[in-house]
């Protein structure tokens, strides 16, 4: 998959107003071309984050996960079909998901949450689940590619074995990542280093803390790329 360098990063914009948002964007421009608007930013300014980073020229994931019954979640797809959004979340099961495809434009593509990386094998055990989390999210990105999903957000733990049994017919956009030297204890609890990451078979990858929270934001994402640069090439052959 052909990729530019600086799509590869989704900024996650998870900030408490539309000013500072864009502040972080006019800082980091020049080398990140993708941000993340989650429900945080977009309760702040609905639309208004969405146009400003689509006149400048970037490119978006609206990350509200929208889960609701399918005819609800077609109808909020439809709101979106005239919006410059590259990706939208949806979360739910295989007819939510279904619905969320069949409202969607050609633009508009349909990203399906398997598990969140905030959780780990205890959490699901105790959301009812009593299988693995990997065997989750694999079970769930296979309902997402045969409804027509275009991708899944999964953990980079669950990204290599994604590839081996279902392949590169949907993009595996990767959040919890955290360089090495950056793993604060947070609500992230199934992370991966960027090389890692790529290396697995991630596409894009969802980092904002580590980026936001750096005394030169830059500098983390000049290194980040670094990172994605080599576990691209350590991946070899395989898709890209």
């Amino acid at each position: 998959m052909d990729i530019p360098l600086e799509e590869r990063i989704i900024v996650a914009l998870d900030l408490s107003s539309v000013e500072e948002a864009q502040a972080m964007v006019k800082r980091l421009e020049k080398k990140v071309r993708f941000y993340k608007v989650g429900l945080q930013l977009f309760l702040a300014g609905c639309y208004q984050m969405v146009d400003w980073l689509a006149e400048r020229g970037c490119k978006i994931m609206l990350d509200l996960k929208l889960f609701d019954v399918p005819q609800t979640v077609a109808l909020a797809v439809e709101q979106l079909r005239n919006r410059p959004v590259a990706f939208a979340t949806v979360h739910g099961n295989e007819e939510i998901l279904k619905a969320a495809v069949e409202a969607a434009d050609d633009r508009l593509k349909i990203l399906a949450v398997t598990v969140l990386t905030s959780l780990d094998q205890r959490d699901i055990e105790d959301l009812g689940f009593s299988c693995k989390v990997e065997d989750l999210v694999l079970s769930r990105a296979k309902r997402a590619l045969q409804v027509g999903c275009h991708g899944i957000v999964s953990s980079g733990l669950e990204v290599a074995r994604l590839r081996e049994e279902v392949g590169y017919g949907l993009v595996a956009v990767t959040p919890g990542i955290r360089p090495v030297e950056n793993r604060p204890v947070d609500d992230q609890k199934r992370v991966m280093g960027p090389k890692e990451a790529m290396a697995a078979g991630s596409d894009y990858l969802v980092i904002g803390r580590p980026i936001r929270n750096a005394e030169d934001p830059i500098v983390v994402v000049e290194k980040i790329q670094r990172e994605i640069e080599e576990g691209l090439q350590e991946r070899g052959n395989g898709e890209r």
